[in-house]
């Protein structure tokens, strides 16, 4: 599913999880098979940006842990 078949109406939220200001239509993303709405793109990307770098940081963990060398 790209950017431009996510709806607004389809969103897990109103309110942007970093501002708390109203979602926007061209804010949108999807996270784990949820529509998830920010209020502007920039915030939409932010979220983007942390979500690789948890995802990251738990392969690194799960890496490490089974002693596995990256």
């Amino acid at each position: 599913m790209t950017r431009d078949e996510l709806h607004i109406a389809d969103a897990v939220n109103e309110t942007c999880p970093w501002s708390g200001k109203p979602i926007s239509a061209d804010a949108l993303t999807l996270y784990n098979g949820a529509v998830v709405g920010f209020c502007n793109p920039e915030c939409r990307d932010k979220f983007a940006s942390a979500v690789r770098s948890f995802e990251a940081a738990l392969q690194a963990r799960r890496f490490e842990r089974a002693g596995v060398e990256q």
